[in-house]
């Protein structure tokens, strides 16, 4: 990984994926089923991706090896969960080599492993039934994980709350609206503190008057004929 690069993973690892999702226009997350089972949520680096055959798990050694150290390895098991693609071992092996964190479009085993484990694992279930090991699938390919398209190089951010894709084409702009955010968040928090109304912190008044207080279709016609007698 560059200097670069590192630089940006830890101003990366310093935002939560909400606000990254807020600078994305309010969108960029997995769907609300994907969840950290270990120990440790916070994960940030760049995509490895890998897409597999259904409930075959061949390929997850091979990218396994592959994956640099730093990255995310990004796995679509085609949302098939009733077949665990990744388990303690692998778990092992991955912190080891220090890869960054794993994020599976499928199911998991060995929870109680995991969960005690500092490397961050998402995935959308976990099951004990695992899969076989006969067919190839495709490493470093433009997949779709959990209903978000993740290509080779996007950057993939993780906590409590999910996972949220950036394109790598618009990380650095994210990140520096997400880290404005960030300081308007604080600044909002401070004043709510001081006892100051968040309505009014945030103008929601003003945005119900601009709008007007009728909120059925049928009242904004007898609002509009009412200023036109």
């Amino acid at each position: 990984m560059s200097e670069s690069d590192r630089t940006l993973q830890q101003r990366l690892r310093s935002l939560r994926p909400a606000l990254l999702s807020d600078a994305l226009g309010k969108s960029g997350a997995m769907s609300h089923d994907m969840r950290c089972w270990s120990a440790n949520p916070l994960m940030a680096g760049p995509a490895f991706t890998l897409r597999i055959h259904t409930a075959d798990i061949l390929m997850v050694g091979l990218a396994l090896a592959e994956c640099p150290p730093e990255h995310v390895l990004i796995i679509d098991g085609r949302g098939e969960l009733n077949t665990a693609l990744w388990g303690g071992i692998t778990t092992l092996c991955a912190r080891l080599k220090g890869i960054a964190g794993v994020v599976i479009d499928g199911a998991i085993r060995d929870v109680g492993e995991i969960s005690r484990d500092t490397l961050p694992v998402f995935a959308r279930a976990a099951v004990p039934n695992a899969g076989g090991a006969e067919y190839p699938g495709e490493i470093g390919a433009t997949i779709q994980c959990a209903n978000s398209v993740v290509s080779p190089g996007d950057w993939v951010v993780g906590d409590e709350d999910g996972v949220v894709v950036v394109p790598a084409h618009r990380v650095e702009n994210a990140v520096s609206v997400a880290e404005r955010l960030q300081e308007v968040e604080k600044k909002i928090s401070a004043q709510v503190e001081q006892g100051r109304d968040l309505a009014d912190l945030l103008r929601y008044r003003e945005v119900l008057e601009a709008k007007g207080r009728s909120t059925l279709p049928q009242m904004r016609f007898e609002e509009m004929t009412d200023r036109s007698k």
